[in-house]
């Protein structure tokens, strides 16, 4: 598999330094407000390569933090007339409530920075032993930038083009304006620990050091988030750690591009601060899931309303797919008669097109791409007299089944039954239009009765009243389906 290596900005092919296994760390959220589409995008885009290296029976150790201690969380804290502890825990749960409706899958361990602390005062200690950071009179403990020649190689930044613009603010006891702190001292009705520099916390960059090497060993083999944390953040944890241990922190540095809305940078400022809760008070969760696997995850990903009704409408066309075969294969009872040669060497050969684009940097916008042409290819068979009513064309569709399953699996899609995950999006819909479902499902039987007292003009007449309301019939064999254009 090739990965992008931040580092050396490169794509890299990508061997674990044990045989079969990955560790894997991933920056998690600072728990002081509800999840946004950036939050949701990371998140998604590792849970696809954490299923895509335990498809390929990798056994990944992955750790995903939480910063439960942090300035914006005794902000929040203060404003909410609520101890920082209780902010961190509200907004931790709201968390897991919304990766869970996301389908993003737990981590191995998931640590809160509180439950670490002697590890990071251990880590400070470390370091100003070994003169890369030292304490100032007041208590507080910075890292020598300057102590590390390798500083700025992860975003390739040079030390003096920083320095310009570094200042040391009032109150600071900085002996570079580049030092960034690793413990900070107490203040007045903040939450503060005992150290060897007296009550206080710790900075943020240091717990992720502290934390991947008590949980997974340094160095890692990949180390993730978004593109917002190469620098500082991420930059300062290699430093932290590559001073300490002398070992580079991450073999693999994997980073997860920007997202805008309407073409800006989300900021509340602007009034665009678009939560994974708005999101889904108008469409189903696996819309937007896979709406963040239409694009590669290195590119800037611009979010509107308008894209995730594209979103939902292709994915409902590869639900309604699905559906079709289902129905196609419970209705024929079928042998085990041959694959057709020609059909099957394109059915492989689509399967391998979308295992080669998610071994390219995991592509899943590339894959995506053959997921659509097997859907196509799955209607031709649906659709062709020939092969509906061949043996052999019931077995091209429980390959195409069995293909869309994997797929579904590894891209965490497709985890409802067709019927269900239908059903659902024409609520949604519905609700999002301010269509009433129970008048529709009133008319709809009123049509029926119509039609089967050969009362055609009322038929006709409920038809174009739905057709008014924005909904479209069709009759099936197994009754009338509806649907909102």
């Amino acid at each position: 598999m090739q990965l992008y290596n931040s580092m050396t900005r490169q794509k890299e092919e990508f061997i674990p330094q044990t045989s079969g296994e990955i560790s894997l760390y991933v920056c998690g959220i600072t728990a002081y407000d509800y999840c946004h589409i950036g939050h949701a995008r990371a998140a998604v885009v590792f849970d696809v390569l954490v299923r895509y290296f335990r498809d390929q029976n990798f056994a990944v150790h992955f750790v995903r933090n939480f910063t439960d201690v942090d300035d914006k969380i005794i902000k929040r804290a203060a404003e909410e007339h609520l101890e920082a502890d209780e902010v961190a825990q509200k907004y931790i749960a709201a968390y897991y409530e919304d990766m869970e409706r996301l389908g993003v899958q737990p981590a191995n361990f998931e640590p809160k920075a509180t439950e670490h602390i002697q590890d990071m005062i251990g880590l400070a200690e470390n370091l100003i032993a070994k003169g890369h950071a030292y304490a100032t009179a007041s208590g507080d403990v910075y890292f020598r930038v300057r102590s590390l020649p390798s500083y700025g190689s992860l975003s390739g930044r040079e030390l003096d083009t920083m320095r310009a613009g570094a200042r040391i603010a009032p109150g600071e006891e900085k002996e570079d304006p580049l030092d960034f702190a690793l413990w900070k001292r107490a203040k007045p009705e903040e939450p503060s620990w005992p150290s060897p520099w007296g009550n206080g916390r710790p900075g943020w960059h240091l717990e992720c050091s502290a934390m991947s090497e008590r949980f997974l060993g340094l160095p890692l083999d990949i180390h993730g988030g978004g593109q917002d944390l190469a620098f500082p953040h991420h930059e300062n944890e290699r430093a932290q750690s590559l001073a300490a241990s002398g070992k580079e922190l991450a073999r693999f540095w994997v980073h997860n591009g920007f997202v805008q809305v309407e073409a800006e940078k989300m900021s509340k400022s602007l009034g665009n601060f678009i939560t994974i809760r708005d999101i889904l008070s108008y469409y189903l969760p696996e819309v937007l899931r896979y709406f963040l696997v239409t694009k590669h995850y290195r590119s800037p990903l611009d979010f509107n309303w308008e894209v995730m009704d594209e979103a939902e409408k292709g994915l409902r066309r590869l639900y309604q797919t699905r559906q079709h075969i289902a129905e196609a294969l419970s209705r024929s009872n079928w042998s085990k008669t041959e694959l057709p040669s020609e059909l099957s060497a394109e059915i492989d050969d689509l399967d391998a097109k979308w295992r080669q684009n998610m071994e390219d940097d995991l592509n899943t916008a590339g894959a995506l791409g053959h997921v659509f042409t097997l859907n196509r290819l799955a209607n031709r068979i649906l659709e062709d007299k020939t092969w509906r009513k061949a043996e052999a064309g019931g077995k091209l569709l429980e390959r195409i089944q069995s293909i869309f399953e994997h797929i579904g699996n590894v891209l965490g899609l497709f985890q409802q039954t067709p019927d269900a995950f239908l059903d659902d999006l024409r609520t949604q819909k519905a609700k999002r239009k301010g269509i009433d479902t129970s008048a529709v499902a009133q008319l709809i039987t009123k049509r029926q009765e119509a039609r089967r007292a050969k009362d055609f003009t009322t038929a006709d007449s409920v038809r174009q009243q739905l057709e008014e309301m924005g909904i479209e019939v069709q009759d099936t064999p197994q009754g009338p389906v509806w649907d909102i254009l």
